[in-house]
């Protein structure tokens, strides 16, 4: 590896371009948000795994051995993901198709890698999935509120947003400012639990209906969608670690509560860079499984294919 070489990322946190300085001489852990596997992956998810299928492929030309972690999202990611409302995206998936929600996981991050390797994307070096971390997330769970940072209600645990500001500072990745924070409704199923409309959920009380249950100290129930990233970053990159990635879109609520609950949990930050890409757009709007503006990878491939067929037929 060439000392010559000075490396600048685009620190999300300072919103500066700042050298790279690794942890550790010679190695790059780095963290990336992978997708929530209910549906079909689509441009969108091909930006932000190509750009840091880049990165990842600069360090490792430079000469760094990268262990490079990308996770699969496959309970906990609500329909609703900033009131924390709404059916899990998987379980709603597997009802409709009348499923097991781990034949949906599997069929579509198989679809998803499948994909992948046709765009040449390297895969990550540990590709960790939600349900396989269940007792590492209610670990942490359980250290926050030893900490005094989050309660119970009912089966349910939610951060205290307003306690871990009183020690720490909030909302420094996003640039939310927690007066201002207001959920979109006050009647909504759950918001009357929390003590803050800002407090969000570590763990989920599941009813019996529901299709991804574990037992927890708290009782049945599921882990929420932030804690996953903590649990699965921490255990295989330490704290801090290198560089943290993902799509913008993910700054708040989702990385702002990874930094808020690394701190609560083990008094540290969880990273020293944080880097976003931009998203996909389609008439103006974020493309989205969950918004329906979307185009898959594989109609995508399909027509691609099919143009470079009847231009190599014109150039004969």
């Amino acid at each position: 590896m060439s000392s010559e070489k000075t490396i600048y990322i685009k620190n999300t946190l300072t919103g500066n371009k700042e050298p790279f300085l690794p942890l550790v001489a010679g190695k790059v852990g780095m963290y990336v948000c992978g997708p929530t596997v209910y549906g079909e992956p689509h441009l969108g998810h091909a930006r932000s795994t190509i750009t840091f299928d880049v990165v990842y492929r600069y360090f490792r030309f430079l000469g760094y051995q990268v262990r490079y972690v990308r996770n699969i999202t496959d309970v906990g990611h609500l329909e609703d993901e900033l009131n924390e409302q709404g059916e899990d995206k998987i379980a709603k998936k597997a009802r409709l198709e009348q499923l097991e929600p781990m034949e949906v996981v599997q069929y579509y991050t198989n679809l998803y890698r499948d994909m992948m390797a046709k765009l040449n994307v390297l895969p990550p070096s540990i590709e960790p999935t939600a349900t396989g971390h269940i007792m590492e997330q209610i670990a942490i769970v359980q250290q926050i509120m030893k900490n005094g940072l989050a309660y119970e209600v009912n089966g349910s645990v939610y951060f205290d947003v307003r306690a871990y500001a009183e020690r720490y500072a909030y909302g420094e990745l996003s640039g939310r400012i927690l007066d201002e924070l207001k959920t979109g409704s006050r009647t909504l199923d759950g918001q009357k639990e929390k003590e803050h409309p800002a407090d969000f959920a570590l763990w989920k009380r599941a009813n019996a209906q529901h299709l991804m249950q574990w037992q927890s100290p708290w009782g049945m129930g599921f882990p929420g969608w932030h804690i996953e990233c903590t649990a699965m970053s921490s255990k295989y990159l330490g704290l801090p670690f290198d560089i943290h990635g993902g799509g913008m879109d993910l700054k708040f609520p989702h990385h702002e509560a990874e930094v808020a609950q690394s701190f609560a949990a083990f008094g540290c930050p969880p990273v020293n860079y944080w880097m976003h890409n931009n998203m996909m757009t389609l008439e103006g709007q974020k493309m989205a499984k969950s918004k329906g503006n979307f185009i898959s990878l594989h109609n995508c491939l399909a027509v691609s294919i099919h143009y470079w067929k009847k231009l190599t037929v014109l150039c004969r």
